[in-house]
């Protein structure tokens, strides 16, 4: 189940069953034979299932899927809970493709409701059969005007279009798939509900092939399976098929409720974030943004290197929009001069040819001028996108408005942004759903939507330049062999031998040894217990650092053993490490490697202290990675100032921290499957050539992992 499936047969079915079938008012049975008799433009073959019925209407039922003449491609299930198992396991024994279980009552209840999940995952299993759901609303093709659903809204949501919606959940899927009020169509829109058997990525995967799709909306409650996501996600990305996704549960409330709703797994809203972004899916805040974004998508493609320029007929409008986009860090475009020649034709001699453009109100009564100016700045080849706010409804005058935007934006291919601020929605309003230009409602959330859009840009340019490796979570088998590295001096040397530095230290066993070693070093000397049993050290009590002389290593190795004893009765104490002290004045990193439930192994960066354990301000990205990888990691720091050096300090070497990032990647993927963590808490990080030091590693096997 975890590979993929052409579901074209879902989709564009030649037959199809509807086990449940109704003329009752208000069942779910009902609705989904009225959408598929009256509302739809299906020419295959639709059997209807009643054992009580010899017919509905001019229609024949059938009293079993058994009895049926010929197999159905689909199958759709409206019986209630106690009755779909065995409508299931006779579908299967058909031959039936594809099920769709529109019935809820079942993982999303509890334990009785997960073992009837199980159940079907086996029937999958032993046939072959797909199973959609359950707990849906169904599948809607607008394209090809086919409903398979209950939903008595299908017959009001038919305008096609070039966007593709995949969800878990129906409510905010309706409401994604209703947004075409605004101008643009949607093409498919499947829900997948409780996801026993196939997912989200399953359906992200079939639009990424589809003709009719260009662009693809998606609302995530959980990743069940990451490998099939990560292949999907890819497949969209080489399909050159931009992904815009809004991941519900990012807070414990938000994913408590996603794990009763649908049963999903929500997983770590950080890893979850990184994860998106590094395959170049945007990712959104709020469900307006998923609709604004994926529209903007719809209608043109970002380059490498895309600047704003703002068009309005209100100073305030303008400054405020040159405000926002100033504060989301997009650019304004200068305009030419043969641009600003064009502008002066057609403005009055008192308004400022510049970016942002404020028309002022002389020119609305005149269309001529109204398209010449939006042309001249749309043309200009330095904007990549206009922005045009239109702050008030005017009767006319704003429908005049209205109406030049749509017609040149007919005639260039730059992206005209329409912002209708305004809550009285007008004559113009309309003129700019009719002419697609899916309206926003404020400048605030168009320059979200812009923002989304031209870092989209960015990322499809590096990743054309560069191509990402493949996550090590999709390579099949294992790596090599993973050495003994049950303890901080082991873990240490394993570093090393990959060519990470680590600090002169050695094991002392005895009193005796601990002595002769930090002699050898040099005092001040680090002390720390060395035991399998104690992998957080401090917390134990088995650390002390700038040990001065012999009679405190003297107290410090009775202090360690006694401490570490108290907290760990079981430890077994292997002696202390004697280690050098690092020099004065570096930096404290942390570098770790975790594997994640649904995306496998993903490392992780950030400034040690507060920075990483209250602001959170970490970087993280799938396995493997690569040098320039590892420099935005630290560039994304909130902290990267201090690397870069602050108040006189000198610059830290982020390029030895870049590199060991590397040489961690590559060392865990050369492991492949081994190594269940990695920490190197801290990384310690001199001036620039002085390079980093482990000064603690701690090394976990696949398996040890609590």
């Amino acid at each position: 189940m975890s590979g993929t499936t052409d579901l074209s047969r879902l989709f564009e079915p030649r037959s199809i069953a509807l086990v449940g079938a109704s003329d009752r008012a208000g069942s779910i049975g009902g609705y989904a034979l009225q959408n598929l008799a009256e509302h739809s433009t299906f020419t295959g073959d639709l059997y209807l299932i009643n054992p009580r019925r010899e017919a509905i209407g001019e229609r024949r039922c059938w009293p079993s899927v058994a009895a049926l003449p010929a197999t159905p491609d689909v199958a759709l299930i409206a019986v209630p809970a106690s009755e779909v198992m065995a409508a299931l396991h006779e579908c299967a024994d058909r031959g039936v493709a594809f099920a769709i279980v529109f019935t809820s009552g079942f993982g999303e209840t509890g334990d009785e409701g997960k073992a009837l999940e199980a159940e079907m995952r086996a029937i999958v299993a032993r046939s072959g059969m797909r199973i959609y759901g359950p707990n849906c609303p169904g599948l809607t093709n607008v394209n090809r005007r086919l409903g398979l659903t209950f939903s008595p809204a299908f017959k009001l949501d038919l305008l096609a279009g070039p966007i593709g919606i995949a969800t878990q959940g129906g409510g905010l899927g309706r409401c994604l798939l209703q947004s075409m009020q605004r101008g643009i169509g949607v093409g498919l829109w499947s829900s997948a509900g409780n996801e026993v058997d196939l997912e989200v990525s399953d359906f992200i995967d079939h639009m990424a092939g589809a003709g009719d799709v260009g662009v693809i909306a998606t609302l995530l409650e959980g990743v069940r399976d990451g490998r099939k996501f990560l292949r999907a996600v890819r497949h969209a990305a080489a399909q050159r098929k931009p992904v815009v996704a809004l991941k519900i549960g990012r807070s414990e409330y938000g994913r408590r409720a996603a794990q009763s709703h649908t049963a999903s797994i929500a997983g770590s809203a950080e890893v979850n974030s990184a994860v998106l972004r590094q395959m170049g899916v945007v990712e959104v805040d709020d469900i307006d943004e998923l609709i604004d974004t994926a529209a903007l998508f719809a209608r043109a493609r970002p380059g490498p290197n895309e600047k704003v320029a703002v068009v309005c007929s209100s100073g305030g409008t303008a400054a405020l929009s040159a405000d926002m986009i100033g504060s989301a860090g997009l650019e304004l475009a200068t305009l030419s001069p043969a641009t600003l020649a064009e502008l002066a034709k057609h403005l009055p001699p008192f308004v400022s040819a510049a970016n942002p453009l404020d028309t002022s109100g002389e020119i609305l009564n005149k269309p001529e001028a109204l398209d010449a100016t939006l042309r001249a700045v749309a043309e200009d080849p330095a904007v990549g996108l206009v922005l045009y706010p239109i702050p008030l409804e005017y009767g006319p005058v704003t429908k005049g408005v209205a109406e030049s935007i749509v017609r040149v934006q007919r005639e260039t291919g730059t992206p005209i942004v329409a912002v209708w601020m305004s809550d009285r929605l007008g004559a113009g309003y309309d003129a700019l759903v009719a002419g697609g230009l899916m309206p926003m409602r404020s400048v605030g959330k168009a320059v979200k939507a812009m923002s989304r859009w031209v870092w989209h840009g960015q990322w499809r340019a590096r990743a054309d330049a560069v191509p990402a490796p493949e996550p090590l979570w999709l390579l099949a088998g294992g790596g090599a062999a993973l050495p003994d590295v049950s303890t901080e001096p082991l873990a240490k040397h394993w570093l090393a031998t990959h060519g990470m530095a680590v600090p002169t230290h050695r094991v002392a066993r005895t009193q005796d040894e601990a002595q002769a070693a930090a002699r050898e070093l040099g005092w001040p000397v680090v002390a720390k217990v060395v035991s399998a049993e104690v992998a957080h050290k401090s917390d134990a009590g088995g650390v002390a650092v700038g040990v001065r002389d012999a009679e405190e290593l003297a107290r410090v190795w009775e202090r360690i053993h006694a401490d570490v004893t108290a907290a760990v009765p079981h430890a077994r104490i292997d002696g202390l490490l004697i280690e050098a002290m690092a020099p004065p004045g570096g930096v404290e990193t942390l570098v770790g490697v975790h594997t994640d439930d649904s995306f496998g192994p993903v490392i992780s960066v950030g400034l040690g202290g507060i920075h990483v354990e209250v602001l959170k301000d970490v970087s993280r990205r799938l396995l493997p990675i690569t040098l320039d990888d590892a420099r935005d990691m630290l560039r994304e720091l909130r902290g990267f100032p201090i690397l870069q050096g602050i108040r006189g300090r000198a610059p830290r070497d982020i390029e030895a921290i870049a590199r060991t990032l590397v040489a961690v990647s590559d060392l865990v993927s050369a492991h492949r499957g081994a190594v269940a963590e990695l920490e190197i808490n801290p990384l310690w990080v001199g001036a620039v050539g002085q390079g980093v030091l482990a000064l603690d590693a701690l090394a976990i096997r696949a398996g040890d992992a609590p």
